[in-house]
């Protein structure tokens, strides 16, 4: 049977199946409707009256409010999911309002979402613009929340309590009257990768509370973090910084955990008002770990001098690093017999480093399994008594580096930056990227296709340490000795081998998505963001896109070959329509020798005919060689009879693949309408996602067969 419209397309074992989808929409849904993306609801309010344990709930861009109908609070239930746009935090999906709940904690409340046990709210705007109102109140149960933004909350973002456990995470809470988010009664759960920022308290975590507080960035707020009565949080690898009345405030019996002999805390607290760290209990607080001017402290607090060893004061171990920006970096592996300098007392961390340098240090700081299938080390040019054999070998071993296809290492070759970072991403199995993130480097264009994501991946992991200008990247240059030195710091901090080092030149972007202003609330809106983000695809000078505006064949094959830069498979040949002169004629010959295009009998190529979407699916399956697969699959198309007999194979090939986006209907494929532009980005960045270059989008309009 063919899947209903509102329901994406999934594959288990060999029988397609159908998840349940509720689709809402304020400004063109009823209430009455079926819930499909043709016929959506109007209200969250009525889809969650509708929704059962594990159905998922979309929300199109609008504002979900009283005058559209809304019903305050809303309540979320157990095991239902609902989903606006997590790539932007919701920026375009509003939900405002407010009612009464009343608590088991705390009695009557103003509140404008509540979530019960195990649901998940994602990319969502929330705010509550009442008196005393509170945008998300989560009361003993333990849903997911995750980059949604809290903002302009009369009160506070988020407020927990009871014996809560929710998981909260990449959320933005902002400009909320009191704090950002509130901890009490028992509350606990994982509070991981938030911006708390121009608010009351940032964080507040209050009565018995003890969740775990990971990874937040707390600044500009009257205070970071502020405890009160018997709260015992565990805070870790924190920045805590620029709020005007203090970073972490300890009051009343508080007890935090902030760090300890095996597990240091990793919390940056620098450049706050008043103080960084001021304690107004009895109880002595012990700071293991954490980056804290001690002369910006008040009240009892103990540094083990046993366990925190930093060498960031004091004289100089070289006569070339005092003053250096990497100096704290080379002093810890230095400590930690890492690395070393040279006979005469230098360090020399302007010197470049070469492939068998790199290897010896990547030696000496990880000891990882040897990998399947790694190039482990049997180099020609590496002889055994050379003196970075030994650590060729393990690096390796452990897939960090490899050898050329000639059977050489090259030890004495020069290393870049990007091919540093690939490195040690690839090496140490780092994942989960935001491609969003690229937009902070200016040189973004220079980054080589095949590093976007780990450069992506290092960014959010803090690994990449950029001097003078941090957002200055310069991936093609040759690392120095100083910049490795940081970059494998980092990438100890990382992974929780080493503590934070305060640095101004660690790369902490802040994301902010380009737009198009006739981008608002159109289905591929996400997919040429994320494309424009890396340079990869542009608008024009009045600031649209042109979404809806169809695509012609040179266009599209500029596309390809920015995005792919295929290598050729066939000979170069001459079309008689291409002048020497014309804009397009390098991208189309690449494309074609590629496998991309091919041209007319006549010997023409035809720049400036439009595309149908069946030929961006023969172009992309025939380019990117997409293995053959069961036609069976078209069987999911309503419309699979429009699909011409030359192209059945490529479009089962290209479904298999994951990279055919259909809108509004994913089981409608329209092969014979015109290709647009928008159809262009999406088919081409679900390629991407196929190559491994970008992570997934959660789109609807997505057709996914198989995992």
């Amino acid at each position: 049977p063919v899947p209903s419209p509102q329901s994406p397309i999934t594959k288990d074992k060999d029988k397609i199946m159908v998840q349940s989808t509720l689709y809402v929409n304020p400004k063109t849904g009823k209430d009455n409707a079926t819930g499909s993306i043709s016929d959506p609801l109007k209200t969250i309010a009525r889809a969650c009256d509708r929704a059962q344990n594990q159905d998922t709930i979309r929300l199109a861009a609008g504002n979900y409010d009283t005058a559209n109908g809304e019903k305050f609070p809303l309540v979320i239930p157990e095991g239902v999911t609902v989903i606006g746009d997590e790539a932007s935090k919701g920026k375009n999906i509003l939900i405002i309002g407010s009612g009464e709940y009343d608590s088991l904690t705390f009695k009557i409340q103003n509140v404008t979402l509540l979530l019960e046990n195990n649901a998940q709210l994602k990319g969502v705007t929330v705010t509550n613009p009442v008196a005393k109102g509170t945008g998300i109140w989560i009361e003993s149960t333990a849903p997911t929340i995750t980059n949604c933004t809290l903002i302009n909350c009369r009160r506070e973002g988020m407020f927990v309590t009871g014996n809560a456990k929710p998981i909260i995470s990449e959320c933005l809470f902002a400009q909320n009257a009191s704090s950002g988010l509130f901890l009490v009664r028992n509350a606990k759960g994982e509070v991981r990768s938030n911006v708390c920022q121009n608010t009351g308290y940032g964080i507040a975590v209050s009565d018995q509370a003890a969740p775990l507080l990971s990874d937040n960035q707390l600044m500009n707020n009257k205070a970071g973090i502020y405890l009160s009565r018997r709260a015992n949080p565990v805070l870790r690898r924190n920045l805590i910084a620029n709020n005007s009345n203090g970073g972490l405030v300890i009051t009343g019996e508080s007890r935090p955990e902030f760090g300890n002999a095996q597990d240091p805390a990793g919390n940056i607290l620098r450049d706050n008002n008043n103080l960084d760290l001021r304690n107004e209990t009895t109880f002595t607080v012990i700071s293991v770990g954490n980056q804290l001017n001690p002369a910006k402290v008040s009240g009892k607090i103990e540094f083990p001098a046993a366990i925190v060893q930093s060498r960031t004061v004091g004289p100089s171990l070289f006569n070339d690093t005092s003053g250096h920006w990497a100096e704290p970096f080379i002093n810890q592996l230095v400590d930690r017999n890492f690395v070393s300098g040279f006979p005469d007392g230098s360090f020399r961390p302007e010197a470049n480093l070469t492939r068998a340098e790199y290897a010896v240090l990547i030696a000496n700081a990880f000891n990882l399994p040897r990998q399947v299938g790694a190039d482990f080390g049997t180099f020609k040019d590496v002889p055994e008594n050379f003196w970075a054999a030994r650590g060729i070998q393990k690096a390796a071993e452990m897939g960090f580096i490899a050898g050329f296809p000639d059977g050489t290492f090259r030890p004495q070759s020069k290393l870049t930056r990007v091919q540093a970072i690939v490195s040690l991403v690839n090496g140490l199995g780092l994942s989960g990227s935001n491609p969003n993130l690229l937009l902070f480097y200016q040189d973004r264009a220079q980054i080589p296709s095949y590093a976007t994501v780990a450069i992506a991946t290092a960014t959010e992991k803090r690994m990449v340490v950029n001097y003078p200008q941090p957002d200055i990247l310069e991936p093609l240059r040759d690392i120095t000795r100083g910049e490795i030195i940081a970059l494998i710091y980092q990438a100890l901090v990382a992974t929780s081998q080493a503590d934070a080092i305060a640095s101004p030149y660690i790369v902490s972007p802040t994301i902010e998505l380009p737009s198009f202003v006739d981008l608002q609330q159109h289905w591929a809106a996400s997919f040429v963001t994320r494309l424009a983000n890396m340079d990869l695809i542009s608008g024009f000078a009045d600031g649209t896109f042109k979404p809806d505006t169809p695509i012609t064949r040179a266009q599209f094959a500029a596309l390809v070959v920015k995005v792919f830069n295929p290598t050729p498979i066939r000979p170069a040949t001459q079309f008689l329509d291409i002048p020497v002169d014309f804009w397009a004629k390098h991208a189309i010959q690449q494309a074609y020798q590629a496998g991309f295009f091919s041209g007319f009998p006549d010997r023409t190529f035809h720049p400036e005919q439009h595309l149908r979407r069946i030929h961006l699916i023969v172009s992309l399956a025939g380019g990117l060689a997409f293995p053959t697969t069961d036609e069976n699959l078209l069987n999911i198309y309503e419309d699979r009879a429009e699909i011409p007999t030359y192209a059945r194979s490529a479009v089962a090939a290209a479904t298999q693949a994951n990279i055919i986006v259909s809108h509004p209907q994913p089981n409608k494929l329209k092969p014979l309408h015109s290709a647009t532009r928008a159809d262009a980005a999406a088919f081409v960045y679900q390629a991407m996602v196929y190559r491994g270059r970008v992570s997934n989008l959660d789109s609807p309009y997505i057709v996914k067969i198989g995992e």
